[in-house]
């Protein structure tokens, strides 16, 4: 932990788990008084905590607005979701380290599944599963600036929940190509919907304020 401010990497870590949540919607304004009241600190480790999500692009800093939840425009999304793609087919290519074998499965999604949650834990073991330290991290800043976004854009797909089962199963089998096909098309769906969700976010970020 941080010697100087260890409250702020608990902060750190509660903040980015809300951001996963959806609790902290795209475009929605961090107030680091009202954080610092909600995790029972003072406001300088909450600071802290902010400015280092800032550095991984979790939040952005707009001056004198404040520190905001990114709320991407039609480039950055769609940006986003090929970077995702391409870092993803990368842990295709390197394939997994035989020692890193998950020896449980993932949880299969269902109606009932939280897919946010679910889609992240996929990617995340997909990328861990290299052994590669930069790419796993690359990946873990993808899903963690992606989770705001799946969740607030849930009702515009339909069939979500049989997409991630199939792309569950071709992990769990191992079966590389059909996965690598299977990514391609969960990434191309998103891409054509870029302009809707764009709107729709703008559309909840100007009723929240």
């Amino acid at each position: 932990m941080d010697p100087i401010h260890p409250k702020s990497v608990i902060v750190y870590r509660q903040v980015k788990r809300a951001m996963r949540s959806g609790r902290y919607a795209p475009g929605e304004r961090l107030d680091p008084s009202r954080l610092a009241g909600e995790f029972k600190t003072s406001p300088t480790p909450v600071r802290f905590a902010l400015y280092r999500l800032v550095g991984e692009a979790l939040i952005v800093d707009h001056a004198r607005d404040g520190l905001h939840v990114p709320l991407p425009n039609e480039v950055v999304l769609r940006n986003l979701y090929d970077w995702m793609e391409r870092l993803l087919l990368m842990a295709c290519d390197i394939g997994e380290e035989p020692r890193l074998r998950e020896s449980t499965a993932l949880e299969l999604a269902n109606v009932d599944s939280d897919l946010v949650k679910l889609t992240w834990q996929l990617f995340d073991a997909i990328a861990r599963a290299t052994a590669h330290g930069s790419l796993h991290r690359a990946v873990k800043q993808a899903n963690d600036q992606l989770a705001p976004i799946r969740r607030a854009k849930q009702g515009l797909l339909d069939h979500a929940h049989e997409e991630l089962s199939r792309l569950h199963q071709h992990w769990q089998a191992r079966d590389i190509p059909a996965l690598k096909s299977a990514l391609h098309d969960y990434h191309e769906r998103r891409r054509q919907l870029v302009p809707c969700i764009v709107a729709l976010l703008s559309d909840h970020n100007g009723h929240a304020r």
